[in-house]
């Protein structure tokens, strides 16, 4: 299903860590109902999300939540203890991942694809948010995703350049105003957490405070992380209310947390995005 031509219309995918398998779920179902975004964001898993979405490889992050991502080599305390990385970004964005990993992002299908592509990060030193295009992703190079996926204190930033980067999460969580800005008619945005989640200044405090004494710039975005949530998905609602959004979240994620997470509560978030996804074609008049 091609949208109506001359419209730009966005999707976001906001991560979660593990929880992004509920947006894995939602574009899965975009795949099986043929329906192409020609702009995507990712924050965070959601930049990972989106790479095989727009490679068109249905089911892929599927297997990297529910099955490597309960391989010690994935995410453990013997990879924080030996790496000072609890999920190891090389591993899953390069060892799995590369042209002759065990399960290839199919690069071609990625670099064949018209779509704009943008993922969020923190400049480490400076506490900048950076919207990684493209442009820095070539073959058996997929920075741009480890660079939006590396939690603070969890990981070490990731290098691009001479530039450090942490998690997009802390710079722009719900990059909303961004797609608008960039000129998109209509945006499908994908939140991991129940829409009327509201995020609290503890929530992240002590994470900052670690940061603090190593990265202050971007642990003053990190203490932020509250508020710019919170107002991203306020003005998701007031997007939504004039019909040129949808919210897609799920009313529930079991036990699940970032980083914590079972196979059933995977599933049961992966079932509730093929669900959602199902939303889409209308909102799109498709």
């Amino acid at each position: 299903m091609e949208v109506e031509q001359g419209m730009k219309i966005g999707v976001l995918d906001a991560g979660g860590g593990f929880r992004g398998v509920y947006g894995c779920g939602v574009l899965d179902t975009c795949l099986d109902r043929g329906i192409h975004f020609n702009y995507a964001i990712g924050v965070s898993a959601g930049s990972a999300n989106l790479a095989s979405y727009l490679a068109g490889q249905r089911g892929r992050n599927y297997t990297f939540y529910t099955v490597y991502g309960f391989r010690r080599q994935y995410a453990s305390f013997g990879n924080f203890i030996r790496k000072h990385n609890y999920v190891d970004l090389d591993y899953v964005y390069s060892t799995l991942s590369n042209s002759d990993g065990e399960n290839p992002l199919d690069y071609d299908a990625f670099a064949a694809n018209p779509a704009e592509f943008y993922a969020v990060a923190c400049d480490a030193r400076t506490g900048e948010t950076v919207y990684l295009d493209r442009s820095y992703v070539s073959r058996d190079n997929f920075a741009v995703c480890k660079a939006s996926s590396a939690l603070p204190v969890a990981c070490q930033p990731q290098r691009i350049g001479e530039r450090l980067f942490f998690d997009g999460g802390m710079a722009d969580p719900v990059p909303v105003a961004k797609a608008f800005a960039d000129g998109c008619d209509k945006v499908v945005l994908i939140l991991t957490k129940p829409r009327d989640t509201l995020r609290t200044p503890k929530d992240d405090a002590t994470f900052a405070r670690i940061l603090r004494r190593t990265y202050p710039q971007a642990a003053e975005q990190l203490s932020l992380r509250w508020k710019k949530y919170n107002d991203g998905v306020a003005l998701a609602k007031e997007y939504e209310a004039a019909g040129k959004l949808l919210l897609l979240s799920p009313d529930s994620i079991g036990h699940m947390s970032t980083l914590k997470r079972t196979k059933e509560d995977m599933d049961m978030l992966y079932e509730k995005g093929l669900r959602d996804g199902a939303k889409v074609p209308e909102f799109l008049g498709l």
